[in-house]
């Protein structure tokens, strides 16, 4: 029998070619898409019926009955006998059958063919056609995912539309490197994140993606990264998400093993010199002498020999010194593994780099390092970070998630503020006038719906209002209010203080060797320095979990010390809801009491009832700042309390804190908290704490110092 696109060609000859091979690519959906000749007729049979006026409704369905016998017989392989059976070529494994069944099963994507150009059929009647699909595609994925057994669980998900020009130009081995995805939606578990999004990132772009937590950045990340999200095979993506495995790599020799082609090429040298060194004087093989002018020429094209000196560069911008190049990965801690590998992707110079909060590793000045690092970056970069300084330094482009959508803004971080809030009352005033016109021309025709003179006249005010573009009004985010304990009492100094302090944990390292601090309840100290010079000792003397070696820490008798530190956030019992978590660390209290506290700082209602894991890192960690509020503390000690925090509720922990009553003690690498709220900055280093009397401003001047002198 014929096949599918011989039955079209014969039949409608004068089918336009754009037209033939959408049809085509309707019907290579084969038995998935359509269980009879009704329903193949359903989804083209408007379509054929506009190239062929000669025939009639009832032979169009008869030709979409061989269709359907056809695109059957296709997929069975076999061929027509008598009364219309198949004999089958050979025999069917069953065992097969079910499992090919069962990988359909698991298969969440949903990849939808969408036409590539324009054809001489109604558009309209295209439309129509692909939507019934579209609802068929939906309608059998549904019945897919709710089958016995199969369970989605909290998995995440994509489906997209495929642009088959576009497919076709990648296949053919187009080389364009601006990455376009259509109409996607991402679902994780049964909620939905995304859904007829759009993504265009084009080459040579820096990229931030904002938006608050919980709304599907990272996941939307990692479905790019795995594949999930599908976008030109040729594109190299690297995703910055894992630590390093540690094992016996130097570091430096971690980094120069992403230059595959480098390490191909040394490898292919060293074996060829072997060989031509194992071999006698005047009988070396002259091909292989010539293989190794190859292999040094390519190393020479590809600057093999800079590649240590830029490896080393990069590592030391993110803190590792010349000791640390050297040192083998596995003596290095998760948060140095972290940093590695993100020394590993910007070596390696992807065609599109993902970065998930990459400061939240990073001191301050390895953080001023990668913004003027990745101002340079040469290809396209998509970035997550909460941290609004870093953001607005390196990017060219914003791309704001919100209401399961994705909006592009041209520009840095503070024009995109800009254009947003802008935007934002342009089309609430647009609404506000619509609003006001509707009610004008419904007035109207209340008016004057029941008189035969106006009859007319109303009707076409009716059509005026069916006309009308449907404007939304702008849906206002939930304000973020965090909101600490008042002070139970004044507390008259010295509250906190350090005098002539030395601290060592092994004799020959000392850490600090002389100290002089006080504080007070009125200050606001952020704690600044590069990672390993004593910040969250420093902490731990000043809370009395370590006691000095010499000198003496004075405390006021009725200092009460919350303290909060990210190991907290990760040592909450995942299995209990954030209410049963207050309830077992603070036994006899009423309920109203928990969520009260847990209220406070934006855990309420059924969100105080799911199960602590099933929260964001945000989430998780307000959770821990209502354990840590429970006890009324009169001061507050912060170890990098922003990790996990989005933008707004930043700005709110900013606002928190300025309003609490007690002191406050941070250590900190976001510069806007900072700004927000230090009074006073300590910096560590060279076993000392020195207070800097220019603030910040004076603190970042001598980083930028340190970076022209490198």
């Amino acid at each position: 029998m014929a096949t599918h696109s011989e039955i079209l060609s014969q039949c409608f000859p004068n089918m336009d070619t754009e037209l033939l091979q959408y049809v085509n690519g309707i019907l290579e959906g084969g038995t998935e898409d359509f269980s009879s000749s009704e329903d193949l007729y359903d989804a083209i049979g408007e379509m054929l019926q506009e190239v062929a006026e000669d025939k009639s409704d009832d032979e169009i369905k008869r030709i979409c009955g061989e269709l359907m016998k056809a695109i059957s017989l296709n997929e069975d392989g076999g061929s027509v006998e008598n009364g219309g059976m198949v004999l089958l070529d050979a025999p069917v494994q069953l065992g097969e059958v079910v499992q090919k069944q069962n990988d359909v099963d698991k298969d969440v994507n949903i990849w939808i063919l969408q036409k590539d150009s324009s054809s001489v059929v109604d558009k309209k009647k295209l439309e129509k056609a692909e939507a019934k699909l579209k609802a068929k595609q939906e309608k059998r994925s549904l019945k897919e995912d709710t089958k016995p057994g199969v369970s989605l669980g909290a998995e995440a998900s994509a489906s997209q539309v495929i642009d088959r020009k576009e497919s076709r130009l990648d296949s053919a081995g187009g080389k364009s490197q601006d990455i376009r995805i259509e109409d996607f939606d991402i679902a994780f578990g049964d909620k939905v994140l995304l859904t007829g999004a759009n993504l265009n990132l084009v080459f040579g772009r820096r990229y931030g993606l904002v938006g608050r937590n919980g709304l599907g950045k990272t996941t939307m990340l990692r479905l790019l990264s795995t594949g999930e999200l599908r976008i030109p095979s040729h594109i190299r993506i690297l995703h910055v998400e894992q630590e390093v495995e540690g094992d016996d790599t130097l570091a430096l020799d971690s980094v120069l093993e992403c230059d595959e082609l480098r390490a191909k090429l040394l490898k292919e040298e060293k074996e060829i010199s072997e060989k031509i060194q194992a071999t006698s004087p005047g009988s070396t093989d002259s091909s292989l002498s010539a293989r190794l002018t190859q292999v040094y020429a390519k190393l020479e094209d590809i600057e093999a020999d800079k590649a240590p000196s830029r490896a080393s560069v990069i590592l030391a911008g993110l803190g590792f010194s010349p000791e640390m190049q050297a040192q083998k990965t596995r003596e290095f801690s998760g948060g140095w593994r972290m940093r590695l590998a993100l020394a590993r992707a910007l070596f390696s110079k992807p065609d599109l780099l993902l970065l998930d909060e990459p400061t939240n590793m990073l001191d301050l000045k390895a953080i001023f390092w990668l913004e003027t690092y990745l101002q340079g970056w040469p290809t396209t970069l998509l970035c997550v970070s909460h941290d609004r300084n870093f953001l607005n330094s390196i990017t060219t482009d914003v791309i704001h998630l919100h209401s399961k959508k994705l909006d592009h803004y041209k520009g840095d971080f503070e024009t995109f503020v800009k254009t947003k809030t802008e935007k934002l009352k342009n089309q609430q005033r647009e609404y506000e006038a619509q609003q006001r016109e509707r009610e004008h021309v419904q007035a109207f025709i209340d008016r004057f719906r029941y008189n035969a003179n106006r009859a007319a006249l109303v009707q076409s005010k009716i059509k005026l209002l069916e006309r009308m573009p449907d404007i939304k009004p702008v849906e206002k985010e939930t304000e973020v209010i965090l909101r600490f304990p008042d002070l139970q009492e004044k507390l008259s100094p010295p509250i906190l203080q350090l005098d002539e302090v030395q601290f060592h944990y092994t004799k020959d390292k000392p850490i600090f060797k002389c100290i002089d601090v006080s504080a007070g309840l009125e200050s606001r100290i952020c704690i600044v320095g590069e990672n390993g010079t004593g910040k969250t000792t420093l902490l731990k003397i000043l809370l009395g979990e370590l006691s000095p070696v010499k000198g003496i820490r004075h405390v006021h008798r009725n200092l009460k010390i919350g303290y909060f530190s990210q190991h907290h956030v990760d040592q909450l019992d995942m299995d209990m809801t954030s209410l049963e978590l207050m309830a077992s660390r603070f036994k006899g209290k009423a309920t109203e009491v928990y969520r009260h506290a847990l209220g406070g700082f934006g855990v309420s209602g059924d969100l105080a009832l799911r199960s602590v894991a099933s929260l964001s890192g945000g989430q998780k960690s307000r959770v821990a700042f209502s354990i840590m509020c429970m006890s009324n503390p009169n001061y507050l000690i912060l170890d990098e309390p922003t990790n996990h925090l989005d933008m707004e509720t930043i700005e709110a922990l900013g606002k928190a804190l300025n309003n609490f009553k007690g002191g406050v003690i941070l250590v900190s690498h976001d510069e806007r908290l900072i700004r927000m709220i230090c009074k006073e900055l300590w910096v560590c280093g060279n076993g000392t704490v020195k207070r800097m009397d220019g603030g910040f401003d004076e603190y970042k001047k001598l980083l930028e110092a340190e970076f022209m002198l490198q």
